[in-house]
């Protein structure tokens, strides 16, 4: 059996490639994909084939590529030391952009409640987010400044509010983005194309500046402007993934006012869980599930495109050519 796959061929190629369907080793499980969703910021910044030698993103950028790690689809196979009752069931994980995936039967997560597909495929995102926060220590009445409202940023702000932050000042030079924040008095929405973002985080703390910032732009030269919102002893947690060398005065951005800069990838959760901290990303992703089918983080306004699978080079030249009016990409695998 073939297995149509989304594959990046070379840099700003994209196709869809008829694979061979997996075969699962002893511990996989072999998911019939049903949606799948873009991460707009890993994948176009792969797609671009821009890295600098030397770093992560130039062990990551090598073509072709197979992009994607959110996930939704059914168990059709099990290896031979799985649990065979598997089969059948829904899961999550972080398998490609490809009809038929093959993952490790511990890394999938089992979806224990009754959402839809394409609200439960934003479960990677939720995780790294999640785990960003607990990072940064976002505590209840502190205020937080979000720079960049990608999906990391828009989930951001959502979750800093569940922690009882207050203001969230929420930042991007688009106002698509801004338009999709959730209406409540305590976020603070920010266009610094307009806005004069120093004075507006000034106001908004009455004075007394942020005591968070979540970079989530991406932008290296964003990050010295991002530190000066922070009062005395602030952190500013690195929720992106900006690529190159950031110009960085550690005396006076970082030693003088004491601030903490602490990094939040997803690698960063524990691989198991232990008394002292119990929030693995498959803690998280359950978490998140129960978030959504309570009601208390809304999805929905965060699609921004439902597309066939085969519709996914013509989106990613969408993305590429201008990304700031697509939020949530969902690829459709039904069909």
């Amino acid at each position: 059996m073939k297995s149509h796959t989304v594959v990046f061929t070379e840099p700003g190629k994209v196709v869809i490639e008829d694979r061979d369907r997996p075969t699962p080793g002893p511990d996989d499980l072999i998911i019939k994909t049903r949606c799948s969703l873009v991460s707009t910021g890993t994948e176009l910044s792969i797609l671009s084939g821009e890295s600098e030698p030397g770093t992560v993103w130039s062990t990551i950028c090598r073509f072709p590529y197979v992009p994607g790690y959110d996930n939704i689809g059914e168990v059709v196979e099990a290896g031979g030391n799985v649990d065979k009752s598997l089969i059948g069931k829904k899961v999550a994980s972080y398998g490609k952009h490809a009809q038929y995936v093959a993952v490790r039967a511990e890394n999938a997560r089992t979806i224990h409640r009754d959402i839809p597909d394409e609200h439960a495929v934003f479960f990677t995102i939720a995780e790294i987010v999640m785990n960003g926060i607990r990072r940064g220590s976002v505590g209840w009445g502190e205020s937080v400044v979000v720079c960049g409202l990608g999906l990391l940023g828009q989930l951001a702000v959502r979750f800093c509010r569940l922690c009882g932050a207050r203001p969230v000042i929420a930042v991007d030079i688009a106002d698509s983005r801004l338009e999709r924040l959730p209406q409540d008095k305590a976020i603070v929405p920010v266009n610094p194309t307009r806005d004069d973002v120093q004075s507006l985080v000034a106001d908004a703390t009455r004075g007394r500046k942020a005591d968070v910032v979540f970079e989530v732009t991406g932008s290296r030269e964003a990050i010295p402007g991002e530190v000066r919102m922070l009062r005395d002893l602030g952190r500013l947690v690195m929720l992106g993934c900006p690529r190159g060398t950031t110009q960085f005065d550690f005396h006076d951005l970082c030693n003088w006012p004491s601030i903490s800069i602490i990094g939040a990838h997803n690698m960063s959760h524990p691989r198991h869980a232990t008394p002292q901290n119990p929030w693995t990303n498959h803690r998280h992703a359950e978490m998140f599930f129960d978030l959504v089918a309570d009601g208390e983080v809304q999805i929905e306004p965060l699609i921004s495109h439902r597309v066939h699978w085969s519709e996914a080079p013509k989106i990613y030249d969408i993305l590429v050519s201008d990304r700031s009016q697509a939020m949530g990409v969902v690829f459709d695998w039904t069909n």
